[in-house]
């Protein structure tokens, strides 16, 4: 059985994401699963010296399990009160020391999971969302990959997903990938090259002619098409894309030798966050296999 996780430090922002989650995975039909990351002292650079009580850790432990249970029956109530009597999604929760990255990473490689949906809010959107811990980092360590959810976009059905590529053979994998996605909502995938004015633009069509031919090869889908974007940069092609494209799920890589490493840059990434007002997709530098979704 497929699950999505949901880090969550109770937050509106949070909720949010959790809200959506539960509503992607009906069509999904796959299971939630909330989980949250226990910090405490012991973690710190004082860990040497500072011995953490049990009593407390185990009253901590018995807060957060009472915050998760009644966040669990609020999604079960709100599912109910918007589809009725329902299958998917199952909702359950976790609660585990650590750093939210190493607990996410430790769920996901433990339970197989295929997809994270985390909260992303507001300007400077990246920089910090749960319990103090920093986004960035999780995207960086994370290989597999995480949908980000603006914390004031509600769910709606999928039907166009724009892919930002600068044709890496890497990206290709993403693609096929993508397509089991889209499938479940009989999406498009409008695989989107962002450049300037400057651009070979006979190398540009060979580049792009071979990447879509690989793709037709191996993803067995005919509702991908492909669409250049010009602009003076990155992030303003990015920014393009959330604002005209009239895309419902933005999708991107976070590669090593990508131009759209740019947009994870702190500069960039808060310009950017601004102006997100739709899911966007990520998956990591080294992405395994047996991480990449599978719907």
């Amino acid at each position: 059985m497929k699950t999505l996780l949901v880090p969550t430090d109770f937050s509106q922002t949070a909720d949010n994401a959790a809200s959506y989650a539960i509503q992607l995975a009906q069509v999904l039909k796959a299971d939630v699963k909330l989980c949250n990351a226990i910090k405490v002292p012991a973690e710190s650079f004082l860990a040497d010296t500072v011995v953490w009580p049990l009593e407390d850790y185990a009253s901590l432990k018995e807060n957060v399990t009472c915050d998760l249970k009644i966040a669990t029956t609020r999604l079960q109530q709100e599912l109910q009160e918007s589809i009725g009597d329902h299958t998917f999604p199952r909702i359950d929760f976790i609660s585990e020391v650590g750093s939210v990255t190493d607990v996410v990473k430790n769920m996901v490689e433990t339970e197989r999971i295929p997809l994270v949906v985390m909260g992303m809010s507001g300007a400077g959107a990246l920089s910090k969302l749960f319990l103090g811990s920093n986004s960035i980092d999780l995207i960086e360590k994370a290989d597999f990959p995480l949908l980000l959810i603006p914390g004031d976009v509600k769910y709606k059905a999928i039907q166009k997903i724009a892919f930002a590529t600068d044709f890496n053979p890497h990206d290709v994998g993403i693609v096929c990938s993508l397509v089991t996605f889209a499938r479940n909502f009989n999406a498009e995938i409008m695989i989107a090259h962002i450049a300037d004015e400057k651009y070979d633009s006979a190398e540009h069509e060979k580049k792009a002619q071979n990447f879509l031919s690989d793709i037709t090869s191996k993803a067995n889908y005919d509702k991908i098409y492909y669409r250049p974007v010009k602009s003076m940069d990155v992030v303003h092609g990015l920014d393009w894309i959330c604002q005209h494209s009239y895309s419902d799920m933005i999708v991107m890589t976070h590669g090593n030798h990508s131009v759209l490493d740019a947009f994870f840059n702190g500069s960039y990434t808060k310009k950017l966050a601004r102006h997100v007002n739709i899911p966007l997709l990520v998956y990591p530098k080294q992405v395994r296999s047996s991480a990449l979704i599978a719907f």
